[in-house]
């Protein structure tokens, strides 16, 4: 047994009689004053498992009972491999050990259900790219670009023809969970999508009844791997057959029915979900405001991730043709303000094999530009969180006018009394993202601005190193060496330049 390591215990007994996706297999894992619960599952052919996260060093007693009785005790070493479950922390991520985790995400919808080969390309790819966490679905999904049948399906059918979630496909199970397996060998998070509206097959339509006997059996069988986050659904608001009560059902058993309480919330296609809720534990939003991430933070006091802020790609949807400049660019305001962001590709194939849905190759340019702002922000001291850029050339040039009390300054006074629509109005139009990690690292993106000159405001009792960033190009240039207070600079005239101070003194 290993900290933070997926532990499984493996017996053999009879055939369950009735359901194999509620079987009455329990172990109860003790350590110190610490103890757990934990369902275990059928695995076919006689074979019971008990699956457990252990999250401490030291001896744990182990009892199974139900279907299988059996006991014994484990001892729980460090890992050399595992930092543990991803944890919200603030408005940022970290794993349990406390290591630093800045999710750079992408979408491969319906990974779990092409070919073993299409699997294996696009694991492939993935191990080249600068991605830590996919989006993909348990069950299958019919849209465009997407209209294959997979080999296998979550259930078997039952003597009518319908799906029957107490007799799980125990080949699909299998084949899923050796792709969370990889993704998780190579440090990629599953952020694993339950429920979606994209069907032919019935799945979206099975009633709440079925959908907490398929819930219940996927905490079973999965809750146990550390690098899982549960997304409740891709576009929750346009299954209109579920009322936000039933949501908030689903929601509720699966924080109760997950002993180790992954990560969760869900995603939107026009409405957002309640992030205000006490299980929620992150923000995943579908939007290009990115000017919103520091409100939502604010409002939040939780992590926002952009997990859908369009794709680069050529279709005819407007959320799939953004050129790989606007990819990069999103990412950029997204992390700047100490959010994140979610890649996805969906370029024309003759083969009908898209990145965002099925895998396969990358064939986009921002790919390699995300790992240049990956790296950036790793290697930063700190996590970035927004920071609004002091107005001290304002200040100075209202004392030098000798106009009073700077706070009775009729722009202080109109800035206090604009309502959410003009500030709205006036975040978009200025589209300028600064952060900071505390008064160590100053970060001013320029997004689409083209200009020639500009400044930046910095403490003026410390001195830092300034730098400007071509993020599309890759490059890095040092203006100065030692800087404070206003400074003033050249800068490139075009898109896509970021100032970066880092602190010297």
């Amino acid at each position: 047994m290993k900290c933070y390591e997926m532990f499984e215990l493996t017996f053999s007994g009879p055939e369950p009689e009735g359901s194999w996706a509620e079987t009455d297999i329990t172990g109860i894992f003790r350590c110190g004053d610490d103890e757990k619960t934990v369902k275990g599952f059928y695995d076919g052919d006689g074979i019971y498992k008990v699956r457990f996260l252990p999250q401490r060093i030291g001896t744990y007693r182990w009892k199974v009972e139900g279907a299988v009785q059996a006991e014994g005790t484990e001892e729980c070493t460090a890992s050399d491999i595992s930092h543990g479950m991803i944890r919200a922390v603030g408005t940022h991520f970290e794993y349990e050990d406390g290591t630093k985790y800045l999710p750079f995400g992408t979408t491969v919808y319906a990974l779990a259900h092409q070919t073993e080969d299409m699997i294996e390309q696009t694991l492939e790819s993935l191990a080249e790219s600068p991605f830590n966490k996919v989006r993909h679905c348990i069950f299958p999904k019919h849209y465009d670009y997407n209209h294959n049948d997979p080999e296998f399906y979550p259930f078997e059918k039952d003597t009518e023809g319908k799906w029957d979630v107490h007799h799980p496909c125990l080949a699909y199970w299998r084949r899923f969970e050796k792709i969370i397996l990889k993704m998780g060998e190579m440090g990629i998070e599953t952020d694993l999508i339950l429920f979606h509206p994209y069907d032919r097959w019935g799945f979206a339509f099975l009633n709440m009844e079925e959908c907490m006997v398929y819930l219940d059996y996927v905490m079973r069988r999965l809750a146990a791997y550390p690098y899982i986050w549960w997304s409740i659904a891709n576009e929750y608001d346009i299954m209109f057959h579920r009322t936000i009560e039933d949501w908030y059902r689903i929601e509720g058993f699966i924080t109760e029915g997950d002993p180790y309480r992954h990560l969760l919330s869900s995603h939107n296609c026009l409405k957002l979900y309640n992030f205000s809720r006490p299980s929620v534990t992150h923000c995943c939003v579908q939007t290009i405001a990115m000017y919103k991430a520091d409100e939502w933070q604010k409002r939040f006091q939780k992590p926002v991730v952009y997990d859908e802020c369009c794709y680069e790609g050529n279709l005819q949807h407007e959320w799939g043709n953004i050129s790989g400049f606007e990819m990069v660019n999103r990412f950029w305001c997204a992390c700047v303000k100490g959010a994140y962001a979610t890649h996805g590709e969906t370029f024309l194939d003759d083969q009908d094999v898209l990145w965002w849905a099925k895998g396969g190759k990358l064939k986009g340019k921002s790919p390699k530009r995300i790992a240049f702002l990956k790296d950036l922000m790793y290697s930063l001291p700190s996590y970035m969180t927004p920071w609004e850029e002091p107005f001290w050339e304002d200040f100075e040039k209202v004392k030098e006018a000798k106009m009073g009390d700077v706070e009775e300054h009729p722009y202080f006074k109109l800035m206090d009394s604009m309502d959410e629509e003009n500030r709205e109005i006036l975040q978009i139009k200025d589209a300028k993202y600064t952060g900071c990690c505390g008064e160590e690292v100053f970060l001013k993106y320029y997004a689409r601005q083209c200009a020639r000159v500009s400044s930046i405001h910095l403490p003026k009792d410390k001195k830092y190193r300034i730098e400007v960033i071509d993020v599309w190009n890759m490059t890095r240039e040092t203006l100065l060496e030692e800087a404070g207070g206003t400074v003033e600079f050249q800068m490139p005239g075009k898109e896509g330049i970021a100032v970066l101070a880092v602190r010297t003194d």
